[in-house]
C-alpha cells in the first residue's frame, strides 16, 4: 500500500514504495537502494525511511521537525495493516528494524537495532505463532542486547561476557546452541544489567523502543568513530543519515533460515562468479560482525536450493541494472527469500580496474564510465610493494584473503596500542578475534590488519577494503588472547605483542618475522614499459597490468591537463619521464647548495670584497652547471622549470647556539677562533624570528648580488652545451616568492643581460620563459600587474596556504590541526587537498586577472596539492595547463586529470 501523507507540510518520511535510487541524498544509500529494488519488484520487507533533512534537523535543534511523529505514526499504522500485524501484540507482534544509511556507505561506524517490538509479553506470542521458543527468546536477547549498548550507551562487554558465562555453564560453545531456558536466564540477566546501568527496566512500550532507536541513530552520526571513519574517507560532516524502519526477516527462526551476504563478483579481485558468505539460522549481524565463522554461499544451495537458484537470479539482474559490482545483504526465513539491502559495493583497488574494463568489454559501460569508476588514490594502492617470491620465510597461519597487500608490522592487541606505537613510528599489526566500529582508529594506524575469526564479508574486511589496508581474516588456528596480549598458533607456538610478523592480503597467509618486499609490478609497468611489467608476472597480475595499461591510455587521451614532476637530480628526472612525466615543473637549486657545496655558500655571505664574492661565485659556477646539463639531458626536449635559490640563508650556516657555543670555549681556553667569530657575526646578523617570512627567494636574490646571476649564468651555459650535443633543452627560469612587479623586474632586466652575454659568447640561441611562483596573497591579487613581466605562473600552493590561512606549517599540523579536524574546522587538512574557497580562490583570481593582461599565459601548479586527487580536479576547472607532483605521483595524477576532463562534461566527480 502506498502511504499518502494527510499534511501538507514537508515529507520527512518516505515509504520504500515512493523512492527510487535518485533521491539518494534524501534517502541515503541503503533507503534509496531499499525504494529502488522495491520499484523492481524484488522481495523486500515493506518498510519506511526518514529522511537525511530530518537528521540534520535534529542535530541541530536537539529533536526533531514538527511534524515528524506524526508522519512516523501514519507509516507505522500502513505497515501494520499491509502485514496484518500490530507492532508489539502480544499474540502475533510486528517486530521491526532500525538502520541507519548515510549518503555514502559508512559499513559498522552507526547504529542498528534488530527486533524492535519484542517485550515481556510479546516474546510468548511470537514464540507460539512460530512454534519456536528458541527462536523468539534468542531474538528477544539480541533485542536487549543490542538496544543496551547502542541505545542505552551501556558496555557492549559486560552483555558478552554474560553471554560467554551462561554457553560455559551449560557447556556448549556457539549461541545457537544454547537451550531455551538459558536463553530465557540470559534475557534476565541482560534485564539486570540495564536496570543496574541506567536506573530504569528495560522498556517495554514497542512505540518508545522505536522513538528511542531512532533517536539513537540520529545521534550516532556524531559518534567519535563515525567522524574518524568521515575524515578518513573525506565524507563531509553535513550530510546527516536516514534511517530506514523495516519489517523484521528472520534468519534465525530455525530449519530453513539464515543470512547471507554476497557481492555479484569479487571484490577482491574482480573476478566474475558466485562470491559471499551465508550462516544459517543467524541474523545479519552475525556474518558482518564475524561472531561466528560463515560459510561458503554455495552452502545454501545444498540446503536450499529454490532460495539460492532465485538469489542467483536477482544477483544478475541488480548487476545489470547497477552496471556495477553489487553488494547484498539477504535472509531467508523458513524457506522464503528477502532482499535486505543493495549497493555499488566497496572493492580493492585491483578489482576496481580489473572490473571497470570487464563491463567495458561485456559491452556493459564505456571507457569514459571504466575510467570514473577507478580513482588515483586506488592507483596509488596498486603501487605499493608486495612479497618477494622465493624469500625465506616461516608460515604460522592461514586466513581468508580480505583485503590484498603486503604488510609487516610489530603485532599489537587493542587499538589504544595500535594508535600509540604508530604515533612513535612503529609500524604496527592490529591483531584481534574480530573486529568491530570501536576498532577504527587502530585500523587507520595499523599498516595490516589480522583476525582469527570473520570471512571476507565481515566488519575487518569491508573497512579494510575501503581504506586500502592489508588484511587477513578468519585465521582460525590462531588462538588469540587480547588480554594476555599473545597469539597462539596451532603448532603451539607463543607470539606475544611487539613480535614482528608479516601479512599476505593477496593469499592469506601469516608469517613469523618480517618478509622482504619487492617492487609492485605496476611500478615495473610504469617504470619500463608494458612487456616489462607482464614478464615474469602471474595471470592475475597481467590481466591487471592489461587494465591499468588500457585505462592510462584512455585518461592520457581524455585530460586537457599535461602533468610535470617535482625532480631536482638527474635520476628523479629519469624516473619522472618514465612515468609519463610531460617536463620538470619544479626543480629546487636550493638542493644543489647542500653538502661540502654549503663552504662556497658560507664563502659567498662572509666576503668582504668584490673579489671573494667573486671567487665563491666562481666555484660554484662550474657545479651549477654540471647539475643543469644532466637534468636537461634527462628532460630533452620536454620543458624544465628551474626554480631559482629560494630559503633563507640562515640554513645554509651553521647552528646559532652551537656556534656561540664553539666560539665561547675557544675563548675560554685562550684559543683563536676568529673564523668562528666572523661567523658567528654573520649568522647573528642574519637571523630572524620568522625566516618563513624574511630574507628569502626574490629578496634574498636582490640583497645578495651576483647570486640569481650566477644561477642564471649556469643555466644558460649547460643550455648552450646541449645544444652543440645536439640536444633540445627548454629550460623555464622562475623567480620565487615575487609580492610586487618591480621586484621581478628586476630580476628579468638583470637575467636578460646574463642570458644575452651568454648566447653572445658560445653563439647559441637562448630563448627562455622568465615568470614567477605565485604563493604570496597579494602577488594573487595583483597577478594583473605581475602578469606585465611574467611569461607564466607557478602557483606554490604549499607556501600560499600558510600565508593565507597565517600558518606555520610545521608548527601548526602538530599543536592544533587534530582538533580542528575533530571540530569540523576543516573536513581534510587544507595542506593535503587545496582549499577550494580560499586559497583555491586566491589560484582562480590570479589566473584570471594575469590572462586578462597576457592572454597566452602559461599557469601551472607545482605545490603539493598537484599530486592530490581532488587538488587536481579543481586545478582542471580554473584552467591551470599542467600539474607537477613528486615522480611516484606522475601516473595518479595522469588519471585523475583524465577523469577530471570527463567530470566537467558529466558534473563533479566523487574522487574519494
Amino acid at each position: 500500500m502506498t502511504m499518502t501523507s494527510t499534511s501538507t507540510a514537508t515529507s520527512y518520511v518516505y515509504a520504500f514504495t515512493q523512492g527510487d535510487r535518485s533521491k539518494v541524498d534524501l534517502l541515503g544509500g541503503k533507503g534509496a537502494n531499499l525504494a529502488e529494488m522495491t520499484r523492481m519488484g524484488l522481495p523486500v520487507p515493506p518498510g519506511f525511511t526518514i529522511t537525511t533533512e530530518a537528521c540534520r534537523y535534529f542535530l541541530e535543534h536537539g529533536h526533531g521537525p514538527e511534524g515528524l511523529r506524526t508522519q512516523i505514526a501514519e507509516h507505522v499504522a500502513v505497515m501494520e495493516e499491509e502485514m496484518g500485524r500490530r507492532l508489539g501484540d502480544p499474540e502475533f507482534p510486528l517486530l521491526v528494524s532500525v538502520r541507519s544509511g548515510a549518503r555514502f556507505s559508512m559499513p559498522g561506524m552507526m547504529e542498528t537495532v534488530l527486533n524492535i517490538g519484542l517485550n515481556d509479553a510479546s516474546v510468548a506470542g511470537l514464540a507460539s505463532h512460530a512454534h519456536n521458543d528458541h527462536f523468539a527468546w534468542d531474538s528477544y536477547r539480541r533485542l536487549i542486547q543490542m538496544f543496551g549498548k547502542t541505545v542505552l550507551g551501556l558496555d557492549g562487554a559486560d552483555f558478552e561476557q554474560a553471554l560467554e558465562q551462561m554457553k560455559e555453564s551449560v557447556g556448549v560453545v556457539t549461541d545457537v546452541e544454547l537451550p531455551v531456558e538459558a536463553l530465557k536466564r540470559l534475557v534476565d540477566v541482560y534485564k539486570s544489567i540495564v536496570r543496574e546501568g541506567t536506573g530504569h527496566e528495560f522498556p517495554q512500550d514497542p512505540y518508545q523502543q522505536l522513538d528511542l532507536a531512532i533517536r539513537s541513530v540520529f545521534h550516532s552520526w556524531n559518534t567519535e568513530r563515525a567522524r574518524l571513519y568521515r575524515r578518513q574517507e573525506r565524507i563531509p560532516h553535513t550530510l546527516g543519515t536516514a534511517v530506514n524502519v523495516q519489517v523484521m526477516a528472520f534468519g534465525n527462526a530455525g530449519p530453513g533460515s539464515g543470512t547471507g551476504v554476497a557481492f555479484t563478483r569479487d571484490p577482491g579481485t574482480g573476478h566474475p562468479g558466485v562470491y559471499g558468505d551465508y550462516l544459517a539460522d543467524a541474523q545479519g549481524e552475525d556474518v558482518v560482525a564475524g561472531i561466528r565463522n560463515a560459510s561458503p554461499l554455495q552452502e545454501l544451495e545444498k540446503s536450499d536450493p529454490d532460495s539460492y537458484k532465485q538469489l542467483m537470479d536477482i544477483m544478475q539482474t541488480l548487476e545489470l541494472h547497477y552496471r556495477d559490482l553489487c553488494d547484498i545483504e539477504f535472509t531467508v526465513e523458513r524457506g522464503k527469500l528477502w532482499m535486505l539491502q543493495t549497493r555499488v559495493g566497496k572493492r580493492t583497488a585491483g578489482a576496481a580496474f580489473r572490473i571497470a574494463v570487464q563491463l567495458v568489454d561485456q559491452g556493459v559501460i564505456s571507457m569514459d564510465e571504466a575510467l570514473m569508476r577507478v580513482s588515483g588514490h586506488q592507483l596509488s594502492q596498486l603501487m605499493f610493494p608486495r612479497f618477494a617470491a622465493g624469500a625465506e620465510h616461516e608460515l604460522v597461519a592461514k586466513g581468508m584473503n580480505a583485503s590484498p597487500g603486503a604488510a609487516v608490522g610489530r603485532v599489537v592487541f587493542d587499538s589504544a596500542t595500535a594508535v600509540k606505537w604508530s604515533a612513535a613510528g612503529d609500524k604496527v599489526i592490529l591483531v584481534r578475534r574480530e573486529t568491530n566500529p570501536d576498532d577504527l582508529e587502530g585500523m587507520i594506524a595499523a599498516a595490516g590488519i589480522l583476525t582469527s575469526r570473520g570471512g571476507k564479508t565481515s566488519h575487518a574486511a569491508v573497512v579494510a577494503r575501503g581504506m586500502g589496508k592489508t588484511a587477513v581474516c578468519g585465521a582460525e588456528s590462531l588462538d588469540v588472547d587480547t588480554k594476555g596480549r599473545f597469539m597462539i598458533t596451532s603448532a603451539g607456538e607463543t607470539i606475544s605483542e611487539g613480535e614482528v610478523v608479516s601479512i599476505d592480503g593477496t593469499s592469506g597467509e601469516v608469517f613469523l618475522g618480517e618478509v622482504p618486499v619487492v617492487p609492485s609490478a605496476i611500478v615495473t609497468y610504469f617504470e619500463a614499459g608494458l612487456e616489462a611489467g607482464l614478464e615474469g608476472a602471474d595471470e592475475p597480475t597481467q590481466e591487471l597490468i592489461r587494465a591499468v595499461d588500457r585505462l592510462m591510455k584512455h585518461a592520457d587521451s581524455a585530460r586537457r591537463l599535461r602533468v610535470r614532476a617535482n625532480a631536482d637530480t638527474p635520476e628523479d628526472a629519469t624516473r619522472a619521464r618514465h612515468m609519463g612525466a610531460q617536463g620538470i615543473g619544479l626543480l629546487r637549486t636550493e638542493h644543489m647548495f647542500l653538502g661540502e657545496r654549503k663552504t662556497h655558500v658560507e664563502r659567498l655571505i662572509l666576503a668582504d670584497s668584490e673579489a671573494d664574492r667573486k671567487a665563491a661565485l666562481d666555484a660554484l659556477l662550474p657545479l651549477q652547471r654540471k647539475d643543469f646539463i644532466r637534468i636537461l639531458e634527462a628532460m630533452d626536449g620536454l620543458p624544465v622549470t628551474i626554480r631559482l635559490i629560494d630559503p633563507p640563508l640562515h640554513e645554509f650556516l651553521p647552528d646559532l647556539t652551537e656556534l656561540a657555543v664553539r666560539v665561547a670555549v675557544a675563548e675560554a681556553r685562550g684559543e683563536s677562533a676568529e673564523a668562528d667569530l666572523r661567523l658567528l657575526q654573520a649568522v647573528n646578523r642574519l637571523h630572524e624570528q620568522n625566516p618563513m617570512l624574511g630574507l628569502r627567494g626574490v629578496r634574498l636574490g636582490l640583497v645578495l648580488p651576483g647570486l640569481f646571476a650566477l644561477q642564471v649564468r649556469a643555466i644558460a651555459e649547460a643550455a648552450c652545451f646541449r645544444q652543440r650535443m645536439g640536444g633540445d633543452p627548454r629550460a623555464e627560469i622562475m623567480v620565487p616568492l615575487v609580492g610586487s612587479i618591480q621586484e621581478l623586474e628586476l630580476v628579468i632586466d638583470e637575467a636578460a643581460g646574463v642570458l644575452k652575454e651568454v648566447a653572445d659568447a658560445h653563439g647559441c640561441t637562448l630563448k627562455f620563459p622568465i615568470g614567477t611562483m605565485i604563493e604570496l596573497p597579494r602577488a594573487a591579487l595583483t597577478a594583473g600587474q605581475i602578469a606585465e613581466a611574467a611569461e607564466f605562473f607557478s602557483f606554490g600552493t604549499n607556501d600560499l596556504t600558510q600565508t593565507t590561512w597565517g600558518f606555520s606549517r610545521d608548527d601548526v599540523e602538530a599543536a592544533f590541526f587534530s582538533a580542528y579536524l575533530d571540530k569540523g574546522v576543516f573536513g581534510v587538512s587544507p595542506f593535503e587537498s587545496i582549499d577550494r574557497e580560499g586559497v583555491g580562490e586566491l589560484v582562480r583570481i590570479a589566473v584570471k586577472k594575469g590572462r586578462a593582461k597576457r592572454h597566452n599565459l602559461h599557469c601551472g601548479v607545482c605545490g603539493e596539492h598537484g599530486g592530490d586527487p581532488e587538488s587536481i580536479h579543481f586545478f582542471d576547472e580554473v584552467g591551470l595547463d599542467y600539474v607537477s607532483c613528486s615522480p611516484f605521483r606522475v601516473p595518479v595524477a595522469r588519471l585523475e586529470a583524465g577523469r577530471a576532463s570527463l567530470s566537467r562534461h558529466v558534473g563533479r566527480s566523487d574522487t574519494r
